[in-house]
This record gives structure tokens, sequence and C-alpha cells, in this order.
């Protein structure tokens, strides 16, 4: 290993790092202009994470021994593949660690998790003005999905569809 590559770590995230988890996640919506919609507290974070039936999961990258950046992650199913996969809901590195392989060996860790488990889909999201993250993704073999368009219900519409 050379040096770059021993001053990294990554771990599964633990019930202690709630609070460092949520900070990152506000973190995340200053930079992709989305600190509005954030209503996740460290509360939440440490209840969906480490309570008796997690259902999502993160990791959490160091660099040094310094939290870094992290990656949060659930299952999903595919019906077509009748298998799971993994969705990563969010990826971040804070902008001082950046250009560290940081970012690419979160995403290594979970796509090892994919192929140790016989999953055979890793899937994300990525804002359609994000250049930087696009490229970066494309260059670990990432294809976009340019046929498919996400469809979220929340607030108001969410609880009027519920009625309805």
């Amino acid at each position: 290993m050379d040096g770059a590559e021993s001053a990294l770590s990554i771990r599964a995230a633990r019930r202690e790092d709630a609070t460092t988890i949520h900070a990152l996640i506000c973190e995340l919506a200053d930079y992709e202009k989305l600190r509005h919609e954030v209503d996740a507290g460290v509360d939440d974070i440490a209840r969906d994470l480490f309570g008796a039936n997690p259902r999502a999961f993160a990791e959490v990258a160091e660099w040094n021994g310094e939290v870094a950046g992290f990656s949060l992650w659930f299952y999903n199913y595919s019906t077509f593949r009748g298998r799971h996969g993994i969705y990563l809901e969010d990826l971040f590195v804070r902008p001082a660690f950046r250009g560290k392989g940081i970012g690419k060996a979160l995403i290594m860790n979970l796509a090892k998790r994919c192929v140790a488990e016989g999953l055979p889909r890793f899937q994300w999201s990525v804002l359609d003005w994000n250049t930087p993250s696009i490229e970066f993704y494309e260059s670990l073999g990432a294809k976009r999905m340019p046929e498919w368009i996400g469809c979220r219900v929340e607030g108001e519409a969410l609880v009027k569809l519920a009625a309805d």
C-alpha cells in the first residue's frame, strides 16, 4: 500500500456516528442547494440506521482518523431480476478531502458487497446539473438511464393521495 491508501479507512457506521452522519447529510444538502429540504434530525438517523431493525446503512470514510465522507444505502428489489440490489441514497466527501480517491473507495466498497452477496444491481441517482459527479460516476462504469424519470409524491400531495 502506498501512503495515500494507508491514510484511508472505511468502516461501518456506528450509533455514536449519528451526529456526524447528520452533519454530513447537511453538508451534502448545502452542496446540492437543498438544505431547506432536510427534515431529518440526529434522532432520526440514530433510529433508522442503528435501531432494532435498521432499514438503511452507512459507511464512514476516515482520512488519517478524520471523518472525510460517507455513503448511505439500503437494499432495493428488482422484480425483473428477482433479486435484491443496493441503492446508494447518498455519497458525500467533504471538499477538503476530494481528489484522494475516497468517493471511489466508498463506491467500490458497496460494489464489493454486491458481488459478495450475489446482488445483480447497484444503483443511484445524480442531479442533472452535477457534471463533476456525473463524469466521476461514468468513469467508474456507471451508465445513465435517460429513459427513466424519477417520480416522487410527498407533503400535501401524499396526504391527498392516501385519502382519495
